[in-house]
């Protein structure tokens, strides 16, 4: 299993970023798909996930509204759109997928990718 974060960078407050994170070595489309991010001095964190059917995303409440998954299983790649950027989203951002087939929810991930960093300047 391998799952490749990109699309980091820099960018100012209130501007937006996509994120991509390929994955191979298993069936990308049977499995949930999380992202979570790590920012500076604190424990990682969830931001949110998407069902193996790309159906009912859900997210943390701190970029609810803000920030968007997406997937694409025919190119085994999940996105995750992120709007309205403030200085508190700068952190390094990881892709994760279930530890478990078919799941819609879950908290449990097997597998993490190399994480991109996000830097949001105020």
């Amino acid at each position: 299993v391998q799952l490749q974060a990109s699309g980091g960078g820099l960018v100012q407050a209130e501007g937006s970023l996509r994120l991509s994170c390929a994955a191979s070595g298993f069936t990308f489309s049977s499995y949930l798909m999380g992202w979570f991010r790590q920012c500076p001095g604190k424990e990682r964190e969830f931001v949110g996930a998407i069902t193996w059917t790309g159906g009912d995303p859900y997210y943390a409440d701190s970029v609810k509204g803000r920030f968007t998954i997406s997937r694409d299983n025919a190119k085994n790649t999940v996105y995750l759109q992120m709007n309205s950027l403030k200085a508190e989203d700068t952190a390094v951002y990881y892709c994760a997928r279930a530890s478990a087939r078919f799941s819609s929810w879950t908290t449990e991930y097997a597998y993490w990718g190399q994480g991109t960093l996000v830097t949001v300047s105020s």
